[in-house]
């Protein structure tokens, strides 16, 4: 099943074209998304997604009229059935060259992969990403932090870790730090200590779900701590996870081919019913 509306529109039949062939985005990548997940008939943490398009609209010089893109969203999500656990993105792109910018919200269901994922766990191998760890520094060009729609590298990275025999990939940047996954954030735990990259210079994306897991995890007595660290760090942690939105926060049961320790269940369980699945 899917669903398709278009900013102006309303809901369409997905087999609708609704881009044009000179769309900016579509001819330069020149815009950015949200993924959210629907669940029980509503968007999922839609306050830190509406927040997050806000950010990166405005770091690309695009308008995000939040209005009419509530609207659409509402009526999109009133389409979904209400015990389906959907998948929904939004696109804001710079539209036709001199035209308005382009608005489209789609919700399909989960990936097949994604309920053995978060059952079993997953594979990760290392990755460079082909910057230093400050490499977004005094540089805004580079679009750090914003979640453009340019997914290419991201998707081939993905396609690499497949080729390796692995489901996921954690970014390394050249001098050995830890970034991030190519659609999540990497998590780890520590005892009672729950840990995350920070954003910033190094381009990372704010992740809606790590800050959510923080927060209850907080609640729950857990210390929660931002700060850099290399794949030995992770070696040695008793939980990896990476955390996104729509998947949810999966453990990592081995990285580049040497496994973790024993699987602990149990902490699994309670990660993923703190970052709310």
């Amino acid at each position: 099943m899917q669903l398709t509306g278009v900013l102006g529109i309303g809901l369409v039949d997905p087999a609708t074209p609704v881009v044009h062939a000179d769309d900016l985005g579509f001819t330069r990548g020149d815009g950015c998304f949200e993924g959210c997940r629907v669940i029980d008939g509503a968007v999922d943490k839609i306050e830190a997604h509406v927040a997050r398009i806000h950010r990166s609209a405005a770091t690309l010089g695009i308008t995000f009229d939040e209005p009419p893109w509530r609207a659409l969203i509402d009526e999109v999500t009133a389409a979904w059935p209400a015990d389906l656990e959907g998948s929904m993105r939004w696109f804001l792109t710079r539209g036709r060259p001199g035209g308005a910018a382009t608005g489209i919200v789609t919700i399909d269901e989960l990936p097949a992969a994604f309920g053995a994922q978060r059952r079993d766990g997953i594979r990760a191998v290392t990755l460079t990403r082909g910057t230093t760890y400050g490499a977004f520094a005094d540089a805004p060009w580079l679009l750090g932090g914003v979640k453009s729609i340019s997914y290419a590298v991201n998707m081939a990275a993905q396609r690499e870790a497949a080729r390796r025999g692995a489901e996921d990939v954690i970014f390394l940047s050249v001098d050995g730090q830890v970034l991030e996954a190519p659609t999540s954030a990497v998590v780890w735990t520590v005892a009672d200590s729950m840990y995350t990259i920070p954003t910033g210079d190094n381009g990372i994306l704010a992740s809606t779900t790590q800050q959510r897991l923080f927060e209850r995890a907080a609640e729950q007595g857990w210390r929660t701590a931002i700060t850099d660290a290399r794949v030995e760090d992770l070696h040695a942690a008793d939980g990896v996870f990476l955390a996104g939105t729509v998947r949810g926060a999966v453990d990592v049961v081995a990285i580049d081919g040497r496994p973790r320790p024993s699987r602990d269940v149990d902490l699994v369980r309670t990660v993923q019913k703190l970052a709310g699945f």
